[in-house]
């Protein structure tokens, strides 16, 4: 079992901020497991800053994902049943600057117009996010 704190992080047109990410090879929204003492919305400011360098100022709770759709093999044959928690972001600081040991590019996307190759959770997570808005 691993619990992740994400977070959709949209900008001023209301495009979602992605990231390619290098393990998969697809994209994915922000963010990861927690750690060791950490709170939820901690770790999701603490994932944000690391992948992206953007400071997350505040968080608005989205929605909470479990069951046997968020089971994953990892490449390095890690296997996770995830819980995740999802925030949601409009306020933040900083500029993009890609880790490139976690992720290839960084870009926003329109929340109707994703890559083809986004992963099957993240594209679960969005797809909730966009029904839950209407």
């Amino acid at each position: 079992m691993i619990t992740g704190s994400h977070v959709i992080v949209l900008n001023k047109q209301n495009e979602i901020l992605l990231q390619l990410r290098t393990d998969f090879n697809m994209w994915g929204i922000v963010g990861g497991a927690l750690e060791y003492g950490e709170t939820l919305e901690e770790a999701a400011k603490r994932e944000a800053f690391e992948e992206t360098g953007l400071i997350l100022k505040s968080l608005e709770f989205f929605h909470t994902f479990s069951g046997s759709e968020f089971f994953q093999v990892y490449p390095n044959g890690d296997q996770v049943h995830g819980v995740m928690i999802v925030y949601v972001c409009r306020d933040y600081e900083g500029e993009l600057r890609c880790d490139h040991n976690e992720s290839k590019e960084l870009r926003f996307f329109p929340l109707h117009t994703l890559p083809n190759n986004i992963g099957s959770v993240p594209k679960m997570m969005i797809e909730q996010f966009n029904k839950t808005k209407k």
